[in-house]
């Protein structure tokens, strides 16, 4: 939190810099008179107001020379969810390109107005701005009206998905520290915000296992190579290798199906930073995953791993491919380094399949995967167990399948259990922000094999 003060009077304004387009500011509503959030710098400027028992945006652009400029200011009010009476808060939030106004009456926070700033001003300069480090740097947070409280900073999440392990280049679960290990597991998430890809972004929680304690302890944004801006790229997984970290994470900040070239990559972030906490932005290249023979529009969710398959180290690495968005499938590369991966397999028999990571038990590697419901019907609702030629390898998982397309992340107890850590599909914000704010933090226990203690064979986590 950046900005946290009561009792400030009729207006205010404070510096809010920020490393990316992430940023949030919330007022405690005091009387019923209008109320005014502003979130930006003199460039460009996004206002919340409540008025009349009503919320709406407006966005204020600058145009002209730099000699002579001249503001240009937008409104945008929603037809069907502008109503917002009885508010005890509000708020402003822009993610990526995205703009949200929203409002608690009691009931918990919804959504009443939206704007991409994509679509507003001079050929998408506004977009542009929202991205630029310079511009985020500047920004700055302004209210208007009688407010008991206002608070401001990052944006933090709706909900979590996309959960992976912290994990060692070898696979096994990150611990910081040898007091950590077996009674704390470090997790990458999305953070989903009020909208689907484009206000998303990658984060990193600490799990206590007693008790289950989640604790949210790092942000991560990312620099693309040939593109400006900083984004809040996703769906993510974050290696210790050695003393530095790798995190491999997919293109979606900025994805829209709308547009001829839509397409996602995966990219990879080598860093020396503390990424278990505070906000961060990485600098990536591209990691060039195979799709040799595949008819191929996008990649997405990397998992990595390296070992030794009898012939030396080598990296495996699980993604998604899709033929045309969305019809995907898992894949698994092979290789000496990242930068020299090949085919190894592909699941083409799936179309709503992903959520490829390789997990080891019984002393093997298996691929596991998430069948989602737009799949043929002997291949819906799932995680099928895998070989590393993508061969089924046993049954699937024995656990709840929460919602459209869940991860299947396995993590070994220290008694010979497992636990499977997904989420489900419940969504914040109502209509306005639709689907993607979801969801929550789901965990499954498999015990251990009766009479087995951690020193025994442990349980089998497809029983």
């Amino acid at each position: 939190m950046q900005v946290d003060r009561a009792d400030l009077g009729g207006s205010s304004r404070h510096p809010l810099p920020q490393p990316a387009p992430c940023v949030a500011v919330e007022a405690e509503l005091r009387g019923t008179g209008p109320v005014r959030l502003r979130l930006g710098d003199d460039t460009l400027s996004v206002s919340a107001v409540h008025a009349d028992g009503a919320c709406f945006l407006e966005v204020t652009t600058t145009v002209g020379t730099p000699s002579s400029p001249a503001p240009r200011t937008s409104r945008h009010r929603s037809r069907r969810s502008a109503r917002a009476e009885g508010l005890h808060r509000m708020a402003l939030t822009i993610t990526g390109t995205e703009a949200v106004v929203l409002g608690d009456d009691g009931s918990g926070w919804r959504a009443h107005g939206r704007v991409d700033l994509r679509e507003v001003g001079d050929r998408g300069r506004a977009a542009g701005l929202c991205r630029d480090e310079t511009w985020l740097a500047g920004l700055e947070v302004e209210h208007t009206g009688d407010v008991a409280r206002l608070r401001a900073g990052g944006f933090g999440q709706l909900g979590l998905r996309d959960l992976r392990l912290l994990t060692h280049a070898d696979g096994t679960a990150y611990a910081d520290g040898p007091g950590e290990e077996g009674r704390v597991l470090w997790l990458s998430a999305t953070s989903a915000g009020p909208g689907f890809f484009g206000t998303a972004h990658t984060s990193v929680w600490r799990l206590e296992l007693d008790g289950y304690r989640l604790e949210h302890r790092a942000d991560l944004f990312f620099r693309r190579p040939g593109r400006p801006g900083v984004f809040g790229d996703h769906a993510t997984h974050v290696v210790r290798d050695g003393d530095a970290w790798l995190v491999a994470t997919s293109t979606w900040g900025d994805f829209d199906h709308r547009r001829d070239d839509a397409g996602v990559e995966v990219t990879l972030a080598r860093t020396d930073a503390d990424l278990l906490h505070g906000r961060h932005v990485l600098d990536t290249e591209p990691l060039p995953l195979p799709v040799d023979t595949l008819a191929s529009v996008g990649v997405w969710d990397p998992h990595l791993v390296r070992t030794d398959l009898g012939q030396g180290p080598v990296w495996l690495v699980g993604y998604v491919s899709a033929r045309e968005f969305f019809d995907f499938h898992p894949v698994l590369a092979e290789g000496p380094g990242l930068d020299r991966l090949s085919l190894r397999a592909a699941l083409t028999s799936r179309r709503a399949t992903e959520g490829t990571t390789l997990v080891r038990w019984d002393g093997r590697w298996r691929v596991l995967a998430s069948d989602g419901r737009d799949n043929p019907r002997r291949h819906r609702a799932q995680y099928p167990v895998l070989d590393l030629d993508l061969r089924p390898d046993g049954a699937p998982l024995d656990a709840a399948y929460p919602t459209n397309i869940p991860w299947p992340t396995l993590a070994p107890l220290p008694d010979g259990g497992w636990l499977l850590l997904t989420f489900n599909g419940r969504g914040v914000g109502g209509r306005v922000v639709g689907y993607g704010s979801h969801g929550d933090l789901v965990v499954l226990r498999a015990p251990a094999a009766a009479g087995a203690g951690a020193e025994d064979t442990a349980a089998d986590p497809a029983s």
